[in-house]
């Protein structure tokens, strides 16, 4: 699966664009590149399961090299929020999403390993872009810059191009497994008939349903209390996770470093993560961390949080290396396990409609967390209180959900034990009907009636 392992680290490349909006674009416009909607969670889950993992991750990259290319004949920023934001937006969903989902299928034993050397290729984004975008904005312009770059992520093909299907696709000979005589089409079309515009509807309406409640995975999300409060804390979490990778280059310049020295600060960000993203995978994919990787990774949130503060301290380059140094390590454990604990969550054959709601919940404040900081620095001049509210967002979403995974294993522990205490009659017994022990304690003899045979 080396090959697989390969191109999922060249589409991270690809797709890790948007941490170079800050070198990219001005403060103000800035603020609303992160509209690259990933919202497409749901059509995403429908076109991996039917036509597999492959084309949907060659659509996406259609879309996104479209979308990036056409940005250079925008004339307005309203034009580059639909090209930039929306179609590209909307290829990095159908472009990520399926490659996350088949490394799932491809490694179970050292998942967690094979998550965090994929997902350096974050890290290698991170380090490469804004230092290639700025050699780009240099010779080439903004314009010439986008329509590189949309040649660039066009290599999303090439990747999924060379995915194996996880099983041979099997032909579909006659009608369905899962279809009744009466949906075939020849003799949909006399029931249809013989029903009333109400009773159609109505049909139509309850099969829309069922295939928004499979593939929104709205059940899971209300019947998993994991999947649910996880769900819940990283949509909290991503409303301050991103904003310091989009800001920290306008707060450099503004205190007047120059454009390339700040630039290299996100260099150094993706250089750590390429070094610790492996790292951590192998350590934390050792058996002593198993059912241990939702603590390590709230931890590594609250210290994420937390180094949001350092940049409130001084904006000189060797205290922004310092917060990107502290920064990086606990990032590299977030990008390393956050699909690892996902996956650990919920069953691999619910996982891309599960990837696919917390995708889109995501996308909400993902959306809203950059021009909220951008609103932020226009009332108060500062962009200190930007990074003081993201450390304020991630830290207590790291806290929500340490706690909320405390309790649930309290919760299991308790209703393990009660089992434990418990004495139940075999299953093959005829007796019912009596009395259990009201503590496994209790040593005293009791007596038993039965009730009934």
């Amino acid at each position: 699966m080396q090959e697989s392992r390969s191109c999922w680290e060249n589409m991270e490349f690809s797709c890790h664009y948007c941490s170079c909006s800050g070198v990219l674009l001005s403060s103000t416009q800035v603020r609303w590149k992160p509209t690259a909607t990933l919202t497409n969670g749901p059509l995403c889950s429908v076109l991996v399961e039917h036509y597999g993992c492959r084309v949907t991750v060659m659509i996406g990259g259609i879309l996104s090299g479209f979308g990036m290319a056409a940005s250079c004949f925008t004339q307005s920023i309203g034009q580059l929020y639909i090209t930039a934001g929306i179609i590209t937006g909307m290829g990095f969903c159908l472009s990520f999403q399926p490659a996350v989902t088949i490394l799932g299928h491809y490694f179970v034993r050292r998942r967690a390993f094979a998550n965090a050397m994929s997902s350096t290729g974050t890290a290698i984004g991170l380090s490469v872009w804004p230092l290639f975008v700025q050699v780009l904005l240099s010779h080439m312009g903004w314009r010439g810059s986008f329509l590189i770059l949309g040649g660039v992520l066009l290599n999303c093909c090439v990747c999924g191009a060379v995915m194996r299907p996880v099983s041979p696709r099997q032909e579909q000979k006659g009608r369905r497994l899962d279809q009744s005589p009466r949906d075939m089409p020849g003799q949909k079309d006399t029931s249809e008939k013989k029903m009333d515009l109400n009773q159609i509807l109505n049909r139509k309406f309850k099969v829309f349903l069922s295939a928004l409640q499979k593939h929104m995975a709205f059940d899971l999300f209300c019947a998993n209390k994991r999947y649910q409060t996880y769900t819940i804390g990283i949509t909290w979490m991503m409303l301050g996770f991103i904003v310091p990778l989009i800001y920290v280059v306008p707060y450099a310049t503004s205190e007047g470093m120059e454009q390339s020295k700040a630039a290299l600060l996100l260099a150094i960000l993706g250089f750590i993560n390429i070094f610790m993203r492996p790292l951590a995978g192998l350590i934390f994919g050792l058996s002593y961390f198993s059912g241990k990787h939702i603590y390590i990774f709230t931890a590594a949130v609250v210290v994420n949080g937390l180094s949001n503060c350092i940049c409130c301290i001084s904006a000189d380059f060797l205290v922004l290396v310092a917060y990107c140094v502290v920064y990086g390590l606990s990032m590299s454990i977030i990008g390393s396990i956050l699909f690892t604990v996902l996956m650990d969550i919920v069953e691999m054959r619910r996982f891309p409609s599960a990837l696919g709601l917390l995708t889109i919940m995501e996308s909400v404040t993902l959306l809203i967390g950059p021009p909220l900081a951008g609103y932020l620095v226009d009332r108060t001049q500062k962009y200190t209180y930007v990074f003081y509210a993201s450390s304020a967002a991630v830290v207590s979403a790291g806290l929500f959900l340490w706690v909320s995974a405390w309790l649930l294993d309290r919760e299991e522990g308790r209703a393990k034990d009660h089992e434990k205490c418990s004495d139940p009659l075999s299953s093959d017994c005829r007796y019912t009907g009596m009395e259990r022990r009201t503590s496994c304690k209790q040593n005293s003899t009791e007596m038993v009636y039965i009730t009934s045979v």
